[in-house]
């Protein structure tokens, strides 16, 4: 019977070869966040990079015009991407089942205008979407056993970053209120946590030491981190089909800086499996 760590490496080799859907940021953003003027929705990661204006609303040319707005002269768009799947009729539906072949996404984009390009609009002030949850009893045990044994502090009150920093030995990650789907919160704060084993006083993994972001050292050790997360979380019986998905697609994005080497993965598997080893004390 395989383990977790060959269950989770064999879906991350999957991921590489299948192209899936890039990874989504599991919380809500409090503000400074590129968002729709439309839905007030963030918008993904991948976009938030390919905005030139940073944080703030956009919308297209069309929609600003419906909102009493007029692009400024000489104003040019930038591209939003997003993913959309082709639509099933009713006798594909009932056949997909017995059709083997997986349908795939397709890429779309479409050109937005940054708020600060358009006149006759006024802001709208920047909300965020809470959730209600009841902590996982188990999880928290887990969670809060762990950073009490090591003397790490956590903060998680209402933010848009999460990090562990090895110097002040401190976790940060946004408060459980922000999060959909309350399994994604417990995955990030266990990424960290499996940071958190590569200080010098614990197992001195390379990865935490200087070290320049991007590089194959930096995403080594976020392929580490978010396999122990995986790990943790499937041993905790709370993984769902959503959770899986997206640590397999965060895995993959950091797998790319490595030239897809599937070496790479189980490699870090490795490193993952004595990360949660020490984070469980066995």
């Amino acid at each position: 019977m395989p383990s977790v760590f060959e269950i989770i490496t064999d879906r991350v080799i999957s991921a590489l070869e299948l192209g899936e859907v890039p990874w989504h940021r599991p919380w809500m953003t409090v503000d400074g966040a590129a968002r729709s003027r439309i839905t007030g929705k963030p918008y993904s990661l991948l976009n938030q990079l390919l905005l030139t204006h940073g944080a703030g609303e956009y919308a297209t040319a069309r929609q600003w015009k419906e909102l009493g707005g007029n692009i400024k002269e000489g104003e040019r768009s930038e591209v939003i991407v997003f993913w959309k799947w082709p639509e099933e009729n009713q006798e594909e539906s009932e056949n997909k089942d017995k059709d083997k072949k997986q349908k795939r996404p397709v890429l779309r984009y479409y050109r937005v205008y940054h708020i600060s390009q358009v006149d006759g609009v006024t802001p709208l002030e920047p909300k965020i979407r809470v959730f209600n949850h009841n902590p996982v009893e188990q999880a928290e045990q887990l969670l809060h056993g762990y950073l009490a044994r090591e003397g790490i502090r956590l903060e998680n009150g209402l933010s848009n970053e999460a990090y562990y920093s090895p110097g002040r030995d401190i976790i940060h990650i946004p408060g459980i209120m922000q999060y959909e789907y309350v399994e994604e919160y417990y995955s990030t704060a266990l990424h960290e946590v499996v940071h958190s084993t590569g200080h010098p006083r614990r197992l001195n993994r390379k990865g935490l030491q200087k070290v320049s972001f991007g590089s194959e050292t930096y995403s080594a050790e976020e392929l580490v981190a978010e396999i122990g997360a995986a790990a943790l979380i499937n041993q905790l019986g709370i993984e769902t089909d959503n959770s899986a998905a997206n640590s397999a697609a965060y895995c993959r994005s950091w797998a790319a800086v490595l030239g897809k080497d599937k070496k790479m993965i189980v490699f870090a598997a490795a490193q993952a499996e004595k990360a949660v080893n020490y984070i469980i004390n066995d």
